[in-house]
C-alpha cells in the first residue's frame, strides 16, 4: 500500500518561494511517474508538474512553467516541488500522486494517477 505524505506548504507574500515534499512509504516509487497537482474549493484538480521516473524528463503547466521546478530523490523515496515567484492565484491546496502505469510520455491527467497524499495548503497574499 502506497503512503504518499507532503509538507512544506504555508503562507507566503507573492513573489517569495516555497518547496513542497513528498515522501512515499510502503513502496518503491523511484520506478514511476510522480506529480503534483492543486485544487481550490469548488475547481477541477490541476495538473501541476511531473517527472518521470529517473528524474530526466518533466512536463509542466503553462501557467507554472519558468517558476516551478520538479525533482526527484529516488534514494530517499521523495519527491519536490520548487516553486518561486509565487502568485496570489498559485493558492490551492497541492496533492502529490503516483502514476503506476508508468507511461511514456508523463501522462497529465489526474484520473491516470492512482495514489494520492492528503494534500498540503498553499497560500500566497497580495
Amino acid at each position: 500500500q502506497v503512503h504518499l505524505v507532503e509538507s512544506g506548504g504555508g503562507l507566503v507574500q507573492a513573489g517569495a518561494s516555497l518547496r513542497l515534499s513528498c515522501a512515499a512509504s510502503g513502496y518503491t516509487v523511484r520506478r514511476y511517474v510522480m506529480g503534483w497537482f492543486r485544487q481550490g474549493p469548488g475547481k477541477e484538480r490541476e495538473f501541476v508538474a511531473a517527472i518521470d521516473w529517473n528524474g530526466r524528463g518533466t512536463r509542466y503547466a503553462d501557467s507554472v512553467k519558468g517558476r516551478f521546478t520538479i525533482t526527484r530523490l529516488n534514494a530517499k523515496n521523495t519527491v519536490y516541488l520548487q516553486m518561486n515567484s509565487l502568485k496570489p492565484e498559485d493558492t490551492d491546496v497541492y496533492y502529490c500522486a503516483l502514476d503506476s502505469d508508468n507511461t511514456i510520455p508523463i501522462r497529465i491527467t489526474a484520473d491516470w494517477y492512482d495514489y494520492w497524499g492528503q494534500g498540503t495548503q498553499v497560500t500566497v497574499s497580495s
